[in-house]
């Protein structure tokens, strides 16, 4: 074949197949991947012959005579929709096996690939690491069944030293799992709670050039001293002491240099694993660990970037009017904290706002010691002061510490608690302080109606809710931890315990609260052993109403109330004689409009676009099937009549019809789920 006439064949197969791809995706109404149409288009160029070759011989051979027109009109439009009805028929059946999105491009492919030899090393490694614990059989969904104390041990011990072994990440995982009382027993919590992050520091020759990168310039010109030795190393970062230009005291957080790769790796590892244990394993699915993975990793993700730590402890000062940070040209680092009436202080370091960066924090230095050096007879007083303050912070200032474990509290110097570490910080905003106020108040008055209204205030309501019931269990749970001389252990636990079984959702930033309060009291236990919480929480109840209800905030509400309502009252008169005149006239009625929504309409539409295809596409196929069973014609076209003609041509498009619905209905529940998130 000459190259004239293999090219123009070349371009004439080319515009057939992009003609055949137009015609498909146009016929389908289902808007495809433009590479995956054509290759549709291609393929069923490359297969009409041996397609259509069966199909035209049912006809019958022809006998060398023009057909009529009408016949080769018939002809040739069942010959166009059979070579359209074969790309339709492969873009239905891969978007059935193959949705488009589930296969990655080539340059994805590779990237998964490394990416998949990467984190099977690493699974290699850790799956090594749990058997050598003893817990290769509780992966694979077939541990025992642990119903003695002696066996949760042992697992809690096991899963301990096995998370320690990990890494930092896992580490953080113990570390996060060990607050959440709601959800694991009291043995795993103790346990977890011993996970420790502290590691051998990183050498000054890794961690310098990280400063220097951060602060824009050697260490020794931003800083009139700096240590090179680090206070503390932990897993993600180090702790040095410095010294600002203006003499100012600072400590600086420095991340260690490649921790964002390893943690990236671990938590996509995390994230398999529980996904995994979820759908295989009885206890995952109790656990919700899909749920629990995602949110840790926004949580560790947040850690990693110790711009959030700053932001947070700025915010929490400034909740209390106190400097967020010191970004003057001197350098001086202020100190919020809250003070009690008795003069006692939670003191937490401000930042130095114009040296923080994502891999470098700087703030003021608190000089003390770990709080469990306390002695017993600071215990009480310091327990106070810390549920004074975490209490003041949620219900009064709405930003709160969200991890108050004793790692994250010094004893100062001064005798008074300072709170470090505010990567998890808590944020509520008015309705939801209000609602946990009158919640508080009406524990302190161990009202159950009162209880019950205000945690369904809290919490979503569910549909269908035994009231009655949540009412006594909320009576119960009063009477077993607020009656007189009632012990308070556990309180919290039994909280979440209720919310579960009466299948309550708690929003995250309500869970932070109740994960914030179950862990200070923990905390609390240990800095005062037989501390009375409830005492003191409602001792704090009746401060703050007694601070709440005074002449000056009445006025207050009063008028903010008045200044929402007397524009209503002023159109209220008018409303009232318009509605009065028209029934008084008969000409009172009430407009409902239906399918106001533009997407409703849409919606509604499509599933009648929908039903009507399939109507039409059905009643095509049974007149198809009654012309094919008639016998008497004369043969028109080889051995075809006219009829049986006309029913393979319906017979075909009651086959595009159907595939038409088919690709619909293989797209409508992602289509549902784009149109309910936007709603």
């Amino acid at each position: 074949m000459d190259i004239p006439i293999a090219v123009a064949v070349g371009i004439a197969t080319l515009l057939t197949v992009i003609l055949l791809a137009v015609a498909t995706q146009r016929l389908l109404d289902v808007r495809f991947g433009g590479l995956r149409t054509f290759l549709a288009a291609l393929l069923a160029f490359a297969l009409a012959q041996p397609v259509l070759e069966p199909i035209l011989s049912t006809i019958g051979p022809m006998d060398g005579t023009r057909p009529p027109d009408a016949a080769a009109l018939g002809l040739l439009l069942l010959v166009l929709m059979c070579m359209v009805l074969i790309p339709m028929t492969l873009l239905v059946v891969a978007e059935a096996l193959v949705p488009p999105g589930s296969l990655p491009g080539p340059l994805e492919l590779a990237r998964s690939v490394r990416g998949r030899l990467s984190r099977g090393r690493r699974y290699s490694q850790i799956t090594r690491i749990a058997v050598r614990h003893g817990l290769g059989p509780y992966l694979r969904g077939r541990g025992e069944r642990l119903d003695d104390r002696s066996g949760k041990l042992r697992l809690a011990a096991s899963l301990r030293a096995a998370l320690d072994d990990g890494g930092v990440t896992f580490v953080k995982l113990g570390q996060v799992l060990s607050t959440r009382r709601d959800l694991l027993p009291a043995e795993f919590v103790e346990e977890l709670g011993r996970l420790q992050d502290q590691v051998a520091p990183a050498p000054w020759e890794q961690i310098e050039p990280v400063l220097r990168a951060e602060l824009g310039g050697p260490v020794d010109e931003v800083f009139a001293a700096f240590d090179r030795t680090p206070l503390a190393a932990a897993s993600i970062g180090q702790v040095h002491a410095a010294r600002l230009r203006s003499g100012a005291n600072v400590v600086v957080k420095v991340q260690r240099p490649g921790i964002e790769a390893v943690v990236g790796k671990d938590l996509e590892i995390v994230r398999r694993l529980a996904a995994t244990l979820e759908s295989r394993t009885r206890w995952g699915r109790s656990l919700g660990l899909r749920d629990l993975a995602e949110g840790f990793a926004t949580a560790i993700r947040e850690e990693l970037d110790f711009r959030v730590e700053a932001a947070n402890m700025a915010a929490v000062s400034a909740s209390r009017g106190t400097p967020a940070d010191s970004t003057d040209p001197a350098g001086s680092a202020a100190t919020g904290g809250l003070r009690s009436g008795d003069g006692a202080a939670v003191a937490y370091p401000a930042p130095v706002g114009a040296m923080c960066s994502e891999r470098v924090l700087v703030m003021e230095r608190l000089s003390g010691r770990p709080v469990t050096a306390a002695g017993p007879d600071e215990g009480p007083r310091l327990a106070r002061d810390l549920l004074d303050c975490l209490l003041r912070q949620i219900l009064v200032e709405g930003v709160f510490h969200a991890d108050p474990h004793p790692g994250n509290l010094m004893l100062l110097d001064d005798g008074t608690l300072g709170l470090l570490d505010f990567g998890s910080v808590g944020r509520l905003d008015g309705s939801v302080r209000s609602a946990l106020q009158r919640f508080l108040l009406a524990m302190n008055r161990q009202d159950p109606l009162g209880v019950t209204d205000a945690l369904l205030e809290v919490v979503p309501r569910p549909e269908e809710i035994d009231e009655p019931a949540l009412e006594r269990a909320l009576g119960q749970f009063m009477a077993r931890h607020l009656g007189p001389g009632m012990d308070s252990a556990r309180m919290f636990t039994d909280l979440f315990k209720i919310v579960s079984e009466y299948g309550l959702s708690i929003p995250p930033e309500v869970a932070a609260v109740f994960r914030a309060l179950a862990t200070l009291e923990g905390t609390l236990v240990r800095l005062s052993p037989g501390f009375n919480l409830i005492g003191e929480a409602r001792a704090f109840a009746g401060r703050y109403l007694s601070e709440q209800v005074t002449p000056e905030t009445i006025r207050e509400s009063l008028t903010h109330e008045l200044t929402a309502l007397v524009p209503m009252l002023r159109r209220l008169p008018r409303r009232v004689e318009r509605i009065a005149s028209a029934a008084e006239h008969g000409r009172f009625g009430v407009n409902v409009r239906l399918l106001a929504d533009e997407r409703d309409r849409r919606y509604v539409t499509g599933l009648l676009h929908q039903v009507l295809l399939t109507v039409l596409g059905a009643t095509a196929g049974l007149m198809a099937v009654t012309l094919l069973g008639t016998e008497g014609e004369a043969p028109l076209v080889g051995s075809t009549s006219l009829l049986h003609l006309i029913g393979y041509n319906l017979l075909v498009i009651s086959a595009i019809l159907g595939l038409r619905v088919l690709a619909l209905v293989f797209r409508r529940p992602r289509a549902s789920d784009e149109r309910a998130s936007t709603r």
